[in-house]
């Protein structure tokens, strides 16, 4: 072998033995990236129990300053309402309240009626329930915002006041489920109690209902003002007789000509209150 061929050689195993230097010492520099939730690997077969211990594990360099920490601490927080539990009947009345009772209407809202009811309560300052239909409430927007600036609390009275029981689960929820999202859309929250038509419920509609975060409220009092036509001294008669600490109020506010309705407001609330009943609305 001539002198210049032996020269080529020992240059070409320099550079290799240069080559493979660098990379041994790139690897052992690296800092792997760990998989969220992988399992650490088992320590290798066969070397000493402490030789890849804490002391090897101490001399690990640092991740390196390019990974940041997500902010979270400017995330709002994760927040999911509870549903409430599947009931197999309304609440009929409230409990614990002392003397107290709690007005209900429903139907509206209505522009010839609910603002006349609305003036009413604001005159003596108390507060009351709106069970409404989802077919007046998205022609009646402004009420629903002054039902809430009030302080009344909005039910939930399915959309278009069909007999419950007679509909399919699907068509349950539509009923219920469009409702809640007008007045949610409308009012910034969705409901938290509903009301069957007709007080007609059954196993699907108290489903429904939990699953959208509502509880079912029905009435202790009937005043019968849907029957056509409802004089107002038979309406006042009708909660007069029906007063009773926690008892619950059915009245109407639309479906039909409530003038009768808004007269009789007008006569029995004070006088409800002049007997010492507080007039409220439920908490939850």
């Amino acid at each position: 072998m001539t002198s210049g061929r032996r020269a080529v050689l020992r240059l070409a195993a320099a550079l290799g033995a240069g080559a493979t230097l660098g990379v041994l010492a790139t690897d052992r520099l690296a800092v792997p990236e760990e998989a969220v939730g992988a399992v650490p690997p088992a320590p290798p077969r066969g070397g000493p129990a402490g030789a890849a211990g804490p002391q090897a594990q101490a001399a690990r360099p640092l991740p390196a300053s390019y990974r940041l920490q997500p902010m979270t601490a400017y995330a709002p927080p994760a927040f999911r309402r509870a549903t409430p539990p599947v009931r197999q009947r309304p609440f009929l009345s409230m409990s614990g309240v002392g003397r107290s009772m709690v007005l209900t209407f429903d139907d509206g809202p209505d522009p010839r009626y609910t603002p006349a009811i609305l003036e009413t309560l604001r005159r003596h300052g108390c507060r009351a329930m709106f069970f409404v239909c989802g077919e007046t409430a998205v022609e009646n927007p402004d009420l629903l915002r002054e039902m809430a600036d009030d302080g009344h609390v909005v039910g939930n009275h399915s959309w278009s006041h069909p007999l419950v029981p007679r509909l399919r689960p699907s068509r349950i929820r539509d009923e219920l489920g469009s409702t809640s999202e007008i007045v949610e859309r409308t009012l910034g929250t969705a409901p938290l109690w509903y009301r069957a038509p007709y007080g007609a419920w059954n196993r699907h509609s108290f489903e429904i209902g939990a699953e959208l975060g509502m509880e079912p409220l029905a009435w202790t009092v009937d005043t019968l003002d849907w029957k056509e036509p409802a004089a107002a001294d038979t309406i006042v008669r009708r909660v007069h007789d029906g007063a009773a600490p926690g008892a619950v109020v059915l009245s109407h506010d639309a479906g039909g000509n409530r003038a009768q309705s808004v007269i009789a407001l007008r006569r029995y609330l004070p006088e409800l209150l002049d007997a010492g009943y507080r007039i409220t609305v439920p908490r939850r």
